[in-house]
């Protein structure tokens, strides 16, 4: 089923609260793929009703960003997403979910949203919690879910929930991978040959720094120092940041002492990638 205005998706919703059926919330920005499919096979098995949204959002993308040149493919999402269990898909246009008017409001989360991504692509966090916020009022009590791809992304939605007390539960989903350990994106299709290749060596450059600190290494600028050495010998892309913070306030660290993510983000030519990976101390 698919439903293109905001009236839609409420009249919806109201029917299935009047069933007693549990919602799983599924936000996309479209151009769906295995990740997604995950994100969507889980709410199907613990929620009565699946709801994926398809948008796009211009708020969460800077002046000179990929917004225009984003892929889009609704009926390709339709097929997938219908495939993978969900029940509905929301698409709105832009004028329909924020009108025609300049949006006025807007939601930020203070401290999480200026690090790392939030750093390098500023007001982009506050573009991703403005959608989430007006996603949630639409939809109402539910479950959402969220891969861990988009590790800040994740810690920003959930201190969100939490401080503005939003019936919602977060579910983080663990990132699906090719087989070459290339985490799955919707901007990956845009690569060339050559930088598809090169990419798997994010993923290489975030295994080294949990092996390092398996072994034993805790100095955090000494592994990070190794991780730029493999990265500069596998790419020609421009390497944005590779840092270890704390998995919780993603605040960096000097040592690694507990739980601990390993984030890396680098440029191509036709695409920005992101990546991280999970660490801990025993």
């Amino acid at each position: 089923m698919l439903v293109n205005t905001s009236r839609e998706l409420i009249d919806t919703v109201k029917k299935i609260r009047a069933s007693e059926s549990t919602i799983g919330l599924v936000p996309t920005m479209g151009y769906l793929h295995d990740g997604h499919s995950s994100l969507i096979k889980l709410a199907k098995l613990q929620a009565d009703f699946v709801l994926v949204t398809d948008f796009v959002n211009p708020l969460q993308f800077g002046p000179n960003e990929d917004f225009d040149s984003y892929p889009k493919d609704l009926e390709r999402d339709l097929k997938i997403a219908h495939s993978a269990g969900a029940d509905l898909l929301f698409a709105p246009s832009i004028d329909e979910l924020y009108g025609k008017d300049e949006v006025k409001t807007s939601v930020r989360v203070k401290g999480l949203s200026s690090l790392l991504e939030g750093a390098e692509r500023p007001g982009h966090f506050d573009g991703v919690a403005t959608v989430v916020t007006k996603l949630f009022s639409l939809v109402g009590e539910a479950k959402a879910y969220f891969g861990e791809k988009d590790y800040q992304q994740l810690q920003i939605v959930r201190t969100l929930v939490k401080d503005l007390s939003l019936p919602i539960e977060i579910v983080g989903v663990k990132t699906v991978r090719e087989p070459d350990g290339l985490a799955m994106s919707s901007r990956n299709v845009r690569l060339t040959k050559e930088e598809r290749e090169e990419a798997k060596t994010l993923y290489q450059v975030l295994l080294l720094g949990k092996e390092l600190i398996k072994q034993g290494l805790s100095d955090v600028e000494t592994i990070e120092q190794e991780m730029i050495k493999l990265f500069a010998s596998n790419t020609i892309a421009v390497l944005d940041y590779v840092c270890i913070v704390d998995s919780k306030t993603l605040e960096p660290l000097k040592k690694v002492t507990n739980e601990a993510r390993i984030l890396i983000a680098a440029r191509f030519p036709s695409a920005r990638l992101i990546d991280n990976i999970g660490v801990s101390i025993p």
